[in-house]
């Protein structure tokens, strides 16, 4: 951090200039703070340049094309008239340069349904990219380029977890294709929840530093010019930036580049075993806690992670490996962002009031039972529909609450009677003509036995809506 090593000179100075009898001997000494802000109008003119110099040839222009089929207005195709075009569409974007063999991140929706994928280095060099690998969840996408026997520079990914709000950030991109642009700023925030549901993939860092489109995909670095998070998306009314941006953490980068280069196909994430809700004032008041912190156990799953961690009904996650928990999805994203095996520690408040410290091992969800997933077929308000047995792996997979299992989800609705019947993605199926339905096996036995007429009962955002139908 250039502009902390010029402070030490001038903080030297003002030491020695002062005076020692206007000190206190009876005050303790204070410990060196690790973060200074500039003081003086030479600190403010400290350049950002040795910072940029070493991080921005890793960053890289990315641009995506593909060939979309466009349908003509059904009226005249009524008349034999207008056949259906091909239109090629477009997308920019940026990425980041993490391995010297040419393995680059990006986000997904640069890249997303892309045929042919171009990556531009810093030197202007083009090169056709391979996708390695993609996940919607944290909207980051690998790739892959062929220099030959060329080692590229790089961006090493610092996911220490050591910084903290108020931090100095550049951000580096292409926004609106105009070419590699440096911006700079703070840390706004950190473990921001951009999905209520508590969602493994949501915990971000919110910066202030100029983000527009085209910058998606790019670096966010610190002052050792190490990647910390890559530019995700932005919070604006006019569609640029408004000082409000928002960085997927180095964590989880880490873990879908380790995941691609291994040659996964989907990234396996750790969950907790565990429902949990964050604790407000009304909760903290009620439990005894001074003030809301962490989050409030509320259900455990048998012989889960948490089980075995020692984890009950009625304790609060107050801190992982030492961070403070504020929220579900800052929890669940500390927990996800490990590798399968690893081992954290839970800091805990009890029910009773005492505190504990306990050892979770991080280990993927199980796909028990066994999906089974099949698409419905027949005379009968399922036809159409595609339906799994929801299991911790399944839930994880289509991001939903495992604790609505066991039993059966929908998952898609084709052209059939469950379309006309309203089924929707993430329906539960709780019964049929009054038999429980805990398995697909359960639903395709009654669904073959048919019937003039059908009872159905699903589950849908925490409801139970019960429909009749005459076939």
């Amino acid at each position: 951090m250039r502009a902390v090593r010029l402070l030490i000179p001038t903080l030297v100075l003002l030491a020695a200039c002062s005076d020692p009898a206007s000190r206190s001997e009876a005050q303790p000494a204070l410990a060196q703070p690790t973060r200074s802000p500039p003081e003086t109008a030479a600190d403010m003119k400290t350049s950002f340049a040795p910072v940029v110099k070493k991080a921005a040839p890793a960053v890289v222009n990315i641009s995506s094309r593909r060939v979309v089929r466009q349908q003509v207005d059904p009226f005249w195709e009524m008349f034999g008239l207008g056949a259906p075009r091909d239109r090629v569409e477009g997308s920019l974007g940026s990425g980041v340069i993490v391995r010297s063999d040419g393995v680059i991140v990006t986000n997904n929706h640069v890249v997303a349904g892309g045929q042919e994928i171009i990556v531009a280095l810093a030197d202007r060099r083009e090169f056709p990219a391979k996708l390695l690998l993609s996940d919607e969840r944290t909207d980051l996408a690998v790739l892959q380029i062929d220099t030959g026997e060329e080692r590229l520079p790089v961006l090493a990914i610092d996911d220490t977890s050591d910084a903290e709000v108020g931090d100095l950030v550049l951000a580096i991109g292409n926004p609106f294709g105009v070419g590699q642009t440096v911006t700079n700023g703070i840390i706004s925030a950190l473990n921001r929840t951009a999905d209520p549901s508590g969602d493994a993939a949501s915990s971000y860092i919110q910066t202030d530093a100029a983000i527009n489109p085209g910058n998606s995909g790019g670096a966010l670095v610190d002052m050792d010019g190490d990647l910390i998070g890559i530019n995700s998306f932005i919070v604006s009314r006019s569609g640029t930036s408004s000082g409000v941006g928002f960085a997927m953490p180095a964590a989880m980068v880490r873990r879908v580049v380790e995941t691609a280069v291994g040659g996964g196909q989907r990234v396996v994430r750790p969950w907790l075993g565990a429902r949990t809700q964050a604790v407000t004032a009304d909760i903290a008041r009620s439990i005894g806690m001074s003030a809301p912190r962490g989050v409030l156990v509320a259900d455990v799953w048998p012989n889960g992670p948490a089980a075995r961690a020692g984890l009950r009904q009625g304790d609060v996650i107050l801190t992982v490996d030492g961070q403070a928990i504020t929220d579900v999805g800052g929890l669940n994203f500390a927990v996800g962002a490990r590798r399968p095996g690893e081992s954290l520690r839970l800091g805990v408040r009890r029910e009773s009031g005492g505190e504990a410290t306990l050892t979770l091992r991080a280990e993927p969800p199980p796909a028990t039972p066994a999906r089974d997933e099949r698409t419905i077929t027949g005379r009968n308000p399922f036809s159409g529909a595609t339906v799994v047995n929801l299991s911790p792996a399944v839930a994880d997979e289509l991001g939903v609450d495992p604790f609505q299992g066991p039993g059966v989800m929908v998952v898609r609705v084709g052209r059939g009677f469950a379309m006309n019947a309203g089924l929707r993605p993430g329906d539960m199926v709780r019964s049929v003509n009054g038999r429980q339905i805990d398995s697909v096996r359960d639903l395709a036995a009654v669904l073959d036995a048919g019937a003039g007429a059908w009872q159905v009962t699903i589950q849908r955002n925490g409801q139970q809506i019960t429909a009749n139908f005459r076939l």
